[in-house]
């Protein structure tokens, strides 16, 4: 066992320490040495003890526009509200096989109803907005509704989910709650958290185990019907534990951890990850009621100005905006750099580009590259299963198994396919077995489908990189692999800006080319359009084009063999599909089910006619 050398980083991280077993089978399982220490019993201990030690802090904030105050709330009252909401939930009879469901996006009142069922053993499911605002036929909701059989239902307000809600009807028997005081049909939220304390939650509270399903977290259903995991009290509180131990400045709770952030409660990094984080540390969250997205973005701009966080949570599109926005404000982009311990980045390698332009606007701005993180995980790993709490050299590296985990990496053609071990772990999804047996190996190790290979294959401690789903990647004809995960992010880089996201064709053929969800403002922006400029005016234009094929031949110059590069690229006008499972919450491109839902967009590349499709011109 060795020790890397970047080791702590002023202060806030632990070394990294990995322990390799390299097995017969030519397997090896990665542990840390360093075991999990003991945390919480439950979720609801967290809340108990900082409505004890520090009552009058900010747990949560919020604010319906940029002008408006923030509307906070402390531990103390969140707790008195907390116990109130529980106390309706238990003289209502819900319980795991009468769950609470959420359909609205985050916010206060969101947070303590999701806490109070919690609290005293009832499972909360929050389920993506998506799938009531943005969905055409209802169906994959539904099916959500029906594997859940909830006791109760939470809206923000009737009116903006009133069609969602009456396709949902005949399959519940759920009370309707609403954040809106004047619906007619739906008990008020404001009315459950006026419901006196009853003696049951106490005795409710006392009977929680870390074994008590504190909720169900869905799928994105990128390829079928969503399923519903199963997230015990040990796997919430095992995780923070973990990350308690790497991240080291939370040790003990100094109450400077301040978070604002937009990530959706219904997926695990903004729930698990990133609102547990702030409860179990006594910290500060400040719920951004924007997002990476146009017409969003400003929204999450004014409300950096008014709260900077001590670190910063984002995604990759998130930090390609953001960049944009501090390279035109220079009292912002001394804020940033000097008052932001880190930044965090998840989910979708971050580009190589972002990486060094972050980087450079620090050295620029205070003298110093702000540490960039990051770490690995899904919804059955709640989400923590390796981190990097350390420099790496470059994006990509997604760190070592945090203490209690195990990671087993098995031979997998000429990849490592990478398996997770741990009290962090799913024990599986919510009424369905054969799922749940199909997801575990003969040992017990989740098969996540993901790839990953050794940064220095000598020294562990030096972290994973990422390497693709196992599924993903595809040979040519010429038996040549290609690396759809390395290639995708390479692509972007090369077409940067215009470039939103990618997806790698060429199965079956001679030559890899590309699906491209395009960055309408930026393209708009590049061809010198007016914002009101139709977007099919804009795929076509010839800068637009032009540039394409520039970027292609920028990538082809990096990859000249046949599976690192692209000859062809299609711009699509239609945005990813929620309904078509072409997209999950945080925007991420679910590959497969773009290739087969776009089939005909596939056979446009394939056409050797000149066409739609732009072309490598080198």
């Amino acid at each position: 066992m060795t020790v890397a050398p970047c080791g702590d980083v002023a202060g806030l991280f632990a070394s990294p320490r990995t322990v390799a077993e390299h097995r017969a089978d030519g397997s090896i399982v990665l542990r840390s040495p360093d075991p999990l220490r003991d945390g919480a019993r439950c979720v609801g201990d967290w809340l108990e003890q900082w409505a004890q030690q520090s009552p009058d802090a900010t747990f949560l904030a919020e604010r319906g526009k940029v002008d408006a105050p923030w509307t906070t709330i402390t531990y103390a009252q969140a707790l008195r509200q907390v116990r109130a909401a529980a106390s309706w939930i238990l003289a209502q009879g819900l319980s795991v096989e009468r769950p609470l469901a959420i359909l609205s996006d985050n916010s206060i009142d969101h947070a303590l109803l999701a806490l109070a069922a919690q609290h005293v053993g009832v499972p909360s499911a929050a389920i993506s907005p998506a799938y009531s605002l943005m969905s055409g036929d209802f169906e994959k909701l539904k099916s959500m509704i029906t594997l859940l059989e909830p006791g109760a239902i939470y809206v923000s307000a009737t009116k903006p989910f009133a069609v969602a809600l009456a396709a949902i009807a005949p399959l519940h028997r759920a009370q309707i709650i609403s954040g809106h005081e004047d619906d007619a049909g739906a008990l008020a939220f404001r009315a459950i958290v006026a419901t006196p304390e009853s003696p049951s939650v106490a005795k409710a509270f006392a009977a929680v185990t870390p074994d008590t399903i504190a909720k169900f977290l869905f799928t994105s259903g990128s390829t079928g019907t969503p399923k519903a995991v199963i997230n015990t009290q040990r796997m919430l509180t095992s995780s923070q534990q973990a990350k308690a131990q790497t991240w080291t400045f939370l040790e003990p709770g100094r109450g400077d951890l301040v978070i604002l952030d937009w990530l959706p409660w219904s997926h695990t990094f903004g729930a698990n990850h990133n609102f547990n984080l702030v409860l179990r540390n006594g910290g500060s969250l400040y719920i951004d009621g924007g997002k990476p997205a146009p017409g969003l973005f400003a929204t999450s701009l004014a409300n950096l100005k008014s709260v900077m966080p001590t670190v910063y949570f984002n995604v990759p599109r998130g930090f390609d905006m953001l960049i944009a926005a501090l390279r035109g404000d220079e009292e912002l982009r001394r804020r940033f750099f000097g008052e932001v311990k880190f930044a965090f980045y998840a989910g979708a390698a971050l580009p190589q580009n972002l990486w060094d332009a972050l980087e450079q606007l620090s050295l620029e701005t205070v003298g110093r590259a702000l540490p960039m993180v990051s770490a690995w995980g899904s919804t059955e790993t709640s989400p923590l299963a390796a981190d990097c709490h350390f420099l790496a050299e470059r994006s990509g590296n997604i760190g070592v198994p945090i203490p209690g985990t195990e990671l087993k990496l098995v031979p997998s053609g000429d990849k490592l396919e990478v398996r997770v071990r741990g009290p962090n772990v799913t024990p599986g999804y919510w009424k369905a077995p054969e799922l749940t047996r199909q997801a575990f190996d003969e040992e017990g190790f989740y098969l996540i489908g993901d790839a990953v290979k050794l940064a220095d294959p000598d020294r562990p401690e030096r972290g994973l990189f990422f390497d693709g789903r196992v599924a993903e990647d595809f040979k040519l004809n010429s038996g040549t692999w290609v690396n759809v995960g390395t290639l995708r992010v390479a692509g972007i880089a090369a077409l940067s800006p215009l470039a939103q996201d990618i997806v790698v064709a060429g199965h079956g053929g001679d030559e890899v080319r590309f699906l491209v969800f395009p960055n309408i403002a930026a393209c708009r922006a590049h061809a010198g359009l007016a914002e009101t400029a139709a977007v099919s005016d804009v795929l076509a234009h010839d800068k637009v084009r032009s540039a394409i094929a520039l970027g292609l031949v920028k990538l082809k110059q990096q990859g000249p063999n046949s599976s690192g590069h692209a000859t062809r690229a299609l711009l699509l006008a239609e945005p990813p599909s929620v309904d078509g499972g072409e997209i999950t919450d945080k925007g991420y491109i679910n590959q497969r089910a773009v290739l087969t839902r776009r089939a005909e967009a596939v056979a446009k590349l394939n056409d050797d006619a000149p066409g739609e499709w732009v072309g490598c011109s080198e």
